[in-house]
């Protein structure tokens, strides 16, 4: 959810010898954790019969409104576990398959039908039909609500819902969408009774657990859907916790108070206690290129010679990623193969910045660094870093690190005046799988998360949009080559790896989805057994 919370400033003092010491020793400094915080009892997360899975968080979910989903800490515990969509997409292999839908079909270039599974109840009882579709995609894109999804996800354009049976679905776009499926997959069907005045609180919906308790603060408890059409869930009953602190959640997991826990720091991950997996975010520096000296593209490209990213992912992720040239990772529609990160010369990187100086270009002017708390292991540490990297081109850096609010005034539009330059460190995630989402909300040249671009740029994005298959994925590759070129908007770190907590007694494989949506029907106990 975003945040009114006026942003303030805490200007650090540089501490470059701090960060060129770490780099350069490539020395982790490990935290431990004897205790457990906030446990009150042995079996804090829930009962250790083997008949609860036991889910530790980084956070409470602030809301479980399904039309919210799109956001993470919603999005973890109800999609695909609460509630389902239509049509879910393949995290591995980016294939479409069917849902709550059967089959689609594209009858004109606005024009998609959509067969609907039969023979569906919802967790109250209610029997699911096209009526209910027809509701749950009203709802989320062409309501008041102000749904996350809808702004997210369809750009807030319109759709067109007709149903023409009870199995029988049309769906009609203002402009032609060939990715219209993929869209919808983020559309988390709810019965037609669902309120449309107001976001709820405890959803119904068609997946195999349906929620039974949230206790503000402390728990949230799923309960097993008995009457699910699909594959039938090995534990009956889930408990959800939250721990801010990456140890506290690992310590449950090794004391056996916890089964799962969402990202874990590589300071407090074991192969006893976790596995690796890669995810879809990728770490980068966003440079605002509406003020000096950021605003000539000679000290952009410079900045993104100078960054040594390999030196980074080794010595501050603890090897838990890959250096990047482009926002999206493998497995993403437009990942451009060709593009290769920046090499490392800090010789022609001060060459640039040199030239940009006799030209006038103030570069001694001070440029602020804006991190956020918490939102990566040790990123306090890859902003001074970046710092002490950019300072060997004669860059005059400070740090400012910020809560989440103050980091959301930076990162969306309107961006804030009167603040000179800023390179924002910023964590995209593409948990959609096409570059679209990627491109509106970055590349644009007035993009939510975009300070600057060219109005060549928009059009290729335009184009790209307009593709489909083969021609779209070669488009999209496009606009990351052409952006690095003419822009240089960004300068990227690392596509990242996440560290998923997983004790010894359940079994589960993660994917690029999973810190997303931790599908629990997925899950099942160690020893092979269900419940």
């Amino acid at each position: 959810m975003l945040s009114s919370v006026p942003h303030a400033w805490h200007p650090e003092r540089p501490r470059i010898r701090r960060a060129f010491a770490v780099l350069a020793s490539a020395a982790l400094l490990f935290t431990s954790a004897c205790t457990v915080a906030n446990s009150d009892a042995a079996g804090d997360a829930g009962d250790a019969s083997g008949r609860t899975l036991r889910v530790v968080l980084e956070q409470e979910p602030p809301t479980l409104e399904p039309c919210e989903s799109s956001l993470t800490s919603t999005g973890v515990v109800v999609r695909s576990n609460v509630t389902e969509p239509l049509i879910e997409r393949d995290p591995t292999s980016g294939a479409l398959r069917p849902l709550l839908a059967t089959a689609w079909r594209q009858t004109s270039p606005t024009t998609w039908n959509f067969d609907l599974r039969s023979g569906v109840t919802f967790q109250n009882g209610q029997p699911f039909t096209a009526k209910d579709a027809a509701f749950a995609i009203d709802r989320a894109v062409n309501s008041d609500l102000s749904c996350n999804v809808d702004g997210y996800v369809f750009g807030d354009s319109r759709l067109g819902v007709q149903v023409n049976s009870a199995t029988a679905l049309t769906v009609t776009t203002e402009k032609p969408d060939p990715i219209l499926p993929l869209r919808l997959s983020f559309v988390e069907i709810v019965p037609r009774t669902t309120s449309t005045e107001k976001k709820v609180r405890q959803p119904v919906g068609t997946g195999p657990y349906a929620i039974s308790h949230w206790q503000t603060g402390v728990s949230i408890t799923l309960t097993r859907n008995d009457t699910y059409w699909g594959h039938r869930p090995a534990f009956p009953k889930v408990r959800y916790v939250w721990r801010s602190e990456s140890s506290v959640r690992a310590a449950m997991i090794t004391k056996g108070e916890a089964d799962i826990s969402t990202a874990l720091g590589p300071e407090d991950a074991t192969g006893e206690n976790s596995v690796a997996y890669p995810n879809n975010e990728t770490t980068a520096l966003r440079l605002d290129g509406r003020e000096a000296p950021l605003d000539d593209i000679r000290v952009r490209k410079a900045i993104g010679m100078v960054i040594d990213r390999r030196a980074i992912v080794d010595t501050l992720f603890g090897g838990l990623g890959d250096p990047a040239a482009q926002l999206v990772p493998k497995g993403v529609v437009g990942f451009s193969k060709t593009l290769t990160p920046a090499p490392v010369d800090p010789k022609a990187a001060r060459e640039l910045v040199r030239a940009a100086a006799a030209d006038g270009v103030p570069v001694k002017r001070q440029i602020t660094l804006v991190a956020r708390n918490g939102q990566f292991p040790r990123v306090a540490e890859t902003a001074e870093a970046l710092q002490y990297q950019m300072a060997r081109l004669g860059l005059n850096v400070k740090i400012q690190m910020s809560d989440t609010a103050a980091h959301l005034q930076y990162q969306l539009r309107p961006l804030p005046t009167n603040v000179g330059p800023v390179a924002l460190l910023i964590m995209h995630g593409n948990q959609a799988g096409d570059a679209a989402f990627t491109t509106s909300q970055y590349l644009l040249s007035d993009g939510p998360q975009s300070t600057f671009g060219t109005a060549e740029l928009d059009r290729r994005i335009a184009s790209a949009n307009a593709q489909s298959g083969q021609a779209r994925q070669e488009a999209f590759a496009d606009v990351f080559a052409d952006q690095n070129k003419t822009v240089a908007q960004y300068v990227y770190l690392a596509h990242m790896r996440g560290l998923l907590g997983l004790s010894s007694s359940v079994r589960y494989r993660p994917n690029s989805a999973t810190g997303d949506e931790l599908r629990l029907a997925e899950v099942s106990p160690a020893d092979g057994k269900g419940h």
